[in-house]
C-alpha cells in the first residue's frame, strides 16, 4: 500500500510541475531590450541637465536653500528612474476605480496637461470595464445582499472597529472563531489571525529567527518576506527560484561551514518559499523542498498568499496540490485579501509555534485587531469554500475557477504568446519585453474596456516585463474571449515605431493634454514567428521590421 502511494505521489508530482513553461526569448529581443533601456537612460540624463541650467521646469521635490548644508532629503541619483522613466507612464497605474472591483468595474477618466505629473478628473466615468488585475480569485469581493447577510449582521453587532490590540481588550469571540475554522480548513492544529496580510510576514519573521540564524530565501519572494528577512537580523542567503539543486548546494554548505568566521552551528536554518509566485504563475515545487528539509533538518516557512483558496482540488493550496501532510510544513502563511475577499492573514502551524507567536511577534502585541466585519467576512467565505454553508457554491467556484485558469492559458498559447507559470495557476504573466510595448498595451487594452496590470522593472528583471492577467471564477467564457480577441486583435494590428516610443518618454513639457490613449497605427497580420511562438514584443517587432 505504501509503495502504491509513494507511486501515485510521484505521479501527480509530475503531472504538475511538467506543466511550467518559462521560455527564453530570442536574442535579438533581449538586445532591443536594453537598448530601449539605453535610450531611456541617455535622454534621462538629457532633461536633467536641462531642468538643471533652467531650460525645462523642474517638478520633483528638491532641497530647500537654506538646508543645503543638511544632509539632503532626496536622493537625485536615487530618484533618476522616478524622475525620468516611471513618471512618463505612470498613467498605466493607480488608476481610480468607483464601482465594486468585481468582474467589471468602472473608472474615473483623468488626463494630465504636464504629462503624468499631475492628473485631473474629467468627469466621464468608463463603465464596464473587464477587471484582469484583482486577486479576486473566488468572486468573494462581491455586493450580493443574500450572501453578505451575516455580514451585516456583525457590523451590526460589533461595529466596524475595535480600537485596541487582542493582548488588551480587542479579543473578540469571531476572531478566536476564525482561527479555529482556519486551522481546521488548513489541516493543523491552531493559527493565529492578523489584520494585515503584508505584515503577516514582516512583523512576524523577526519573532521566528535572528541573529546566529540563517535564511535560505527564493530569488523571486514576495517583498514582505524580504523585509520580515532583513528586520530579523539573521543571514540571508538567495536560491535560484525553484532550483533544487542551488537549495540543497546552499544547504549542504550551511552545514558544513557553519557561521562566518566562527563556523559554529547556525542556530537555525529556515527555508522561505511562496506557494504560487504572484509575478511568475510558478507552483513551488514542494514535495521536493520538503525532502530536503526533512534531510537537513531544516524549517520551512509557506507563504501561500496567492494559492490558498485558489489552487487544489478543494482550495486548501498546494499542500492539498501535491497531496502532502500539511503537517510537514513548519509555519503555513497565508492572507486573506485575494481567494477570501477581504483584508488580513494568518500563520499556522502546531499549537507551540502559535502561542509563542502570541507573545512575541510584534503584529500580534501592538497591532490593532482585525475589523469584525472583515473577521465575518472572511468565515463565510471559508465556511462557502468547505460546503459549512449547507451549499456547492464554494466547490462550484473553485472548479469554475480552474476552469477559467486552463481555457485562458491554453488559449494564449494557441494564439502563439509567450506566457510563463503552471497550468495551475491563476496568475498568467504574458511576456512583452520592450518598455515601449508595455506602454502601448496597457494603455490600448484601456481604451478596448479591458483593465489589465503591466509591469516592469525594478519589479522583474529588466528584460522581462510583463502584463499581469489574474483570473477569477466570477468571468464568464465571454469575457474571456473578448480579452483573448481584443489581445490577438491589438498585438496583430499595432504598429509602435522606435520614434513613438521617444515621444512617449521625452516629448517637450509643452501645454498639450496628455490623456490616457495612445494613437497607434493599424496593419496586417504578422509573419509567423519561431515554432509558432511569438511574444508580443516579437509580434510587435516583426511588424516594425519585417523580413524581406
Amino acid at each position: 500500500t505504501k509503495a502504491i502511494y509513494l507511486v501515485l505521489s510521484v505521479l501527480i508530482y509530475l503531472q504538475i510541475t511538467r506543466h511550467e513553461s518559462f521560455e527564453q526569448a530570442p536574442m535579438y529581443v533581449a538586445v532591443m531590450t536594453y537598448l530601449g533601456f539605453g535610450i531611456v537612460t541617455l535622454f534621462g540624463y538629457l532633461r536633467d541637465f536641462l531642468r538643471a541650467v533652467g531650460l525645462e521646469k523642474c517638478h520633483v521635490a528638491q532641497e530647500r536653500v537654506e538646508q543645503k548644508d543638511f544632509i539632503p532629503l532626496y536622493q537625485d541619483f536615487e530618484n533618476f528612474y522616478t524622475r525620468n522613466l516611471y513618471m512618463r507612464v505612470r498613467d498605466n497605474w493607480n488608476r481610480p476605480v468607483c464601482s465594486l472591483p468585481g468582474p467589471v468595474f468602472d473608472l474615473m477618466e483623468r488626463v494630465s496637461d504636464d504629462y503624468n505629473w499631475t492628473f485631473r478628473l474629467t468627469g466621464r466615468t468608463i463603465h464596464n470595464v473587464i477587471n484582469m488585475g484583482s486577486y479576486n480569485y473566488l468572486g468573494f469581493a462581491e455586493n450580493n445582499a443574500d450572501f453578505l447577510k451575516t455580514v451585516a449582521e456583525k457590523t451590526q453587532h460589533y461595529g466596524v472597529g475595535v480600537c485596541s490590540t487582542r493582548k488588551e481588550i480587542g479579543n473578540l469571540s469571531i476572531h478566536e472563531e476564525l482561527e479555529q475554522l482556519v486551522a481546521n480548513f488548513i489541516g493543523v492544529e491552531s493559527s493565529m489571525i492578523f489584520g494585515m496580510g503584508f505584515a503577516t510576514n514582516s512583523m512576524n519573521i523577526p519573532a521566528l529567527v535572528g541573529k546566529g540564524c540563517l535564511i535560505l530565501s527564493d530569488e523571486l519572494n514576495h517583498t514582505s518576506l524580504i523585509l520580515g528577512a532583513r528586520l530579523s537580523g539573521a543571514t540571508i542567503r538567495v536560491f535560484k527560484h525553484n532550483n533544487m539543486h542551488s537549495l540543497e548546494k546552499m544547504l549542504r554548505e550551511a552545514i558544513c561551514s557553519g557561521q562566518p568566521r566562527t563556523h559554529r552551528p547556525w542556530r537555525k536554518i529556515l527555508i522561505m518559499v511562496e506557494g504560487v509566485y504572484s509575478m511568475e504563475g510558478s507552483v513551488v515545487r514542494l514535495p521536493e523542498i520538503i525532502a530536503l528539509k526533512k534531510k537537513y533538518k531544516a524549517y520551512l516557512y509557506l507563504d501561500e498568499a496567492h494559492s490558498i483558496g485558489a489552487v487544489g482540488p478543494t482550495g486548501r493550496g498546494v499542500t492539498e496540490l501535491f497531496d502532502v501532510d500539511p503537517a510537514d510544513v513548519d509555519v503555513m502563511m497565508g492572507t486573506f485579501t485575494k481567494s477570501f475577499g477581504a483584508a488580513g492573514g494568518y500563520i499556522a502551524g502546531k499549537k507551540e509555534l502559535v502561542e509563542y507567536l502570541r507573545s512575541h511577534s510584534h503584529s500580534a502585541v501592538y497591532a490593532s485587531a482585525m475589523s469584525p466585519p472583515v473577521t465575518e467576512q472572511i468565515i463565510r467565505a471559508m465556511k462557502c469554500i468547505m460546503g459549512k454553508d449547507g451549499s456547492t457554491e464554494g466547490i462550484r467556484r473553485i472548479r469554475q475557477l480552474a476552469e477559467n485558469t486552463r481555457y485562458f492559458r491554453a488559449r494564449l498559447k494557441e494564439m502563439g504568446f509567450i506566457i510563463y507559470g503552471n497550468n495551475d495557476s491563476p496568475v498568467v504573466p504574458i511576456l512583452l519585453y520592450m518598455p515601449g510595448k508595455v506602454v502601448a498595451f496597457a494603455r490600448e487594452m484601456l481604451t478596448r474596456k479591458i483593465g489589465v496590470v503591466v509591469v516592469g522593472f525594478p519589479a522583474t528583471a529588466i528584460t522581462e516585463a510583463r502584463a499581469r492577467f489574474c483570473l477569477s471564477a466570477a468571468h464568464t467564457r465571454d469575457m474571456l474571449n473578448q480579452v483573448h480577441t481584443q489581445t490577438h486583435t491589438h498585438t496583430h494590428t499595432a504598429k509602435l515605431t522606435n520614434i513613438s516610443v521617444l515621444v512617449e518618454y521625452f516629448s517637450p513639457e509643452q501645454n498639450t493634454q496628455h490623456s490616457e490613449r495612445l494613437f497607434l497605427v493599424s496593419s496586417g497580420a504578422a509573419p509567423s514567428g519561431r515554432s509558432g511562438r511569438r511574444s508580443v514584443s516579437e509580434i510587435l517587432t516583426a511588424e516594425i521590421f519585417p523580413k524581406a
